[in-house]
């Protein structure tokens, strides 16, 4: 794929796979080693979650969804510890982690109307390349042009032991049952009608089961740089 006058060069890297596979990290990191620009749509999904859920509003209620998601205004602003989210000038990049939220995401992930209105805002920010976006359905369906695409995946049973050393002391939860909700987050990822989470036909599967951060951030970056060779 040529790059367009005016792209410079930078080339977009989309990074789709399943809960757990440290796509947020490696993304970050990616991002950081190129000088590009990390968005993070997994965060985006949970503010709106976070939003609806303070106003007692279900992911089936597609008309309040609506009616709050155009008086939403969501800021991704990069950080010294990392990318801070804010809903309105408010910051909740904490608030948006809580097992809350994550249990009721997927749910909100599936509306056809949240997808619309976070696509779209999605696709503004990359339009001028340089951009690593991660998500479930980036490379087939949010950027399906993304000069580059990444699978990232992992086993259930090393996603749930990431997911288990991350939680803070006073969230301790079974090592068995979060094995479980990751599954059953799976299924929904998967079985959804709206965008579901597939491998794009031209992505590069990437099992991180047994490799560390650094090696799968390293695979990435040769690969964006062998790809920006390919597009000039």
């Amino acid at each position: 794929m040529a790059l367009q006058e005016g792209d410079s060069d930078r080339i977009n890297i989309a990074i789709d796979g399943p809960a757990g596979a440290g796509k947020s990290t490696v993304a970050r990191m990616v991002a950081g080693q190129l000088g590009y620009v990390y968005i993070d749509t997994g965060a985006m999904y949970r503010a709106v979650t976070l939003s609806a859920q303070r106003l007692s509003i279900t992911a089936e209620q597609e008309q309040r969804l609506s009616d709050m998601l155009h008086s939403l205004r969501i800021d991704l602003e990069p950080g010294v510890s990392g990318q801070s989210i804010f809903v309105n000038g408010e910051d909740v990049t904490q608030l948006i982690r809580s097992r809350e939220v994550t249990r009721q995401v997927s749910y909100f992930a599936a509306s056809a109307v949240v997808r619309k209105v976070l696509s779209g805002m999605q696709r503004n920010m990359a339009g001028r390349k340089g951009v690593v976006m991660d998500g479930r359905d980036i490379g087939t369906h949010v950027l399906p042009d993304a000069e580059l695409k990444i699978f990232l995946t992992a086993s259930v049973k090393e996603r749930a032991l990431r997911r288990f050393k991350e939680l803070p002391a006073d969230q301790s939860v079974p090592l068995e049952q979060l094995e479980k909700e990751i599954a059953e987050r799976d299924a929904l990822d998967e079985q959804r009608e709206i965008s579901p989470l597939v491998r794009a036909k031209d992505a590069i599967e990437l099992d991180s089961s047994h490799m560390t951060i650094e090696e799968v951030v390293g695979s990435i970056v040769k690969l964006s740089r062998t790809k920006l060779a390919e597009a000039k």
